[in-house]
C-alpha cells in the first residue's frame, strides 16, 4: 500500500487541521536496566525456566505497520494505528 509523505490532520496542540509528514514507526532499542528487562532475565534463570512461551511456530504472515505522524507547525507527533498488510510504502 501507497502512502503519502505528507497528510492533512487534526492536531490536538494547535487545535487546528494541520499538514503531517509520515513516517514509519520503529521499536527502539530496549533498555537493559529497565525494570521490565531485568526481571524478565531474573525470571529466566534458576528452577522454573522461560517465563513466557516462547513462539515456536509463527502463524501470522504480515506484520502490523504503525504510521507516525507529525505536525509540522508544533512538531507534535501522534501514532496512527496499525494496520495489517504486507508491504507499506511512503511515497
Amino acid at each position: 500500500m501507497k502512502v503519502p509523505r505528507e497528510i492533512k490532520s487534526y492536531c490536538p496542540r494547535c487545535r487546528t487541521h494541520t499538514v503531517f509528514t509520515v513516517t514509519l514507526y520503529k521499536a527502539g532499542k530496549r533498555r537493559k536496566l529497565s525494570w521490565g528487562e531485568r526481571r524478565h532475565e531474573e525470571e529466566k534463570h534458576g528452577y522454573g525456566g522461560q517465563k513466557y512461551p516462547i513462539l515456536r511456530r509463527k502463524a501470522k504472515t504480515t506484520k502490523k505497520q504503525t504510521l507516525k505522524i507529525r505536525c509540522k507547525e508544533c512538531g507534535y507527533i501522534i501514532h496512527r494505528k496499525g494496520i495489517r498488510m504486507k508491504r507499506i510504502e511512503v511515497v
